[in-house]
């Protein structure tokens, strides 16, 4: 389906500044402070994880986003952080990437908008290697009934302006029908319920 002028230029914009406020950074620094090795980002974005990385922990980064325009800011990014950084134009749902080639797969607000996230997960699980740990941190279904109630009440009308995210995504289940065992914390961010109940941790593949 062809973009239009808001999907195009503004929405971009709209999510890299969204995804940048504070109590997110604070989220992208606890997770992405534990990434070694051989490193698959699925979702990479803009590259808001990147000035995260330790350069001494991390061998090398791949970062999975279809959306080519988002390419050019990613790979700024990478070279202020001081990373050499491979790009992939792909979905999350078929990686190009090699059985059991990464240490980390890392995965930030990015389940709420790829189409099938348990074909990604399984992908994601399919390119660790032995012992390698799922890395996340994503907005989800709140276990406030009120509040789950309002989520599917407006996802019709939300995932039109926001790229297709999904409010009221169980993360933990999506994780566990793909394979992995996952650590799992939760609680509210500071924001709108309906927006702001994370979940984040590792997983390793069952």
């Amino acid at each position: 389906m062809t973009e239009n002028w808001y999907e195009r230029y503004v929405l971009p914009r709209l999510i890299d500044m969204a995804c940048g406020i504070a109590p997110i950074r604070r989220q992208r620094m606890k997770i992405i402070a534990q990434a070694q090795g051989a490193v698959l980002e699925v979702g990479i974005g803009t590259g808001l994880n990147l000035p995260f990385y330790d350069p001494s922990r991390v061998t090398r980064i791949v970062g999975v986003e279809p959306a080519l325009r988002l390419h050019p800011l990613a790979l700024q990014r990478g070279q202020q952080a001081g990373l050499d950084v491979e790009l992939i134009g792909l979905s999350a749902e078929r990686l190009a990437v090699a059985d059991a080639s990464f240490d980390s797969v890392v995965c930030t607000y990015t389940l709420c908008s790829i189409t099938d996230p348990v074909a990604a997960l399984k992908e994601m699980r399919r390119a660790l290697k032995p012992g390698g740990k799922l890395l996340f941190s994503e907005h989800g279904r709140s276990p406030d009934p009120k509040v789950l109630k309002w989520q599917t009440r407006l996802q019709p009308y939300w995932t039109k302006v926001a790229g297709g995210c999904q409010l009221d995504r169980d993360i933990p289940a999506l994780l566990k029908e793909a394979g992995f065992h996952p650590q799992v914390q939760s609680r509210y961010m500071p924001g709108p319920k309906i927006l702001s109940y994370h979940y984040w941790g590792e997983a390793v593949a069952v």
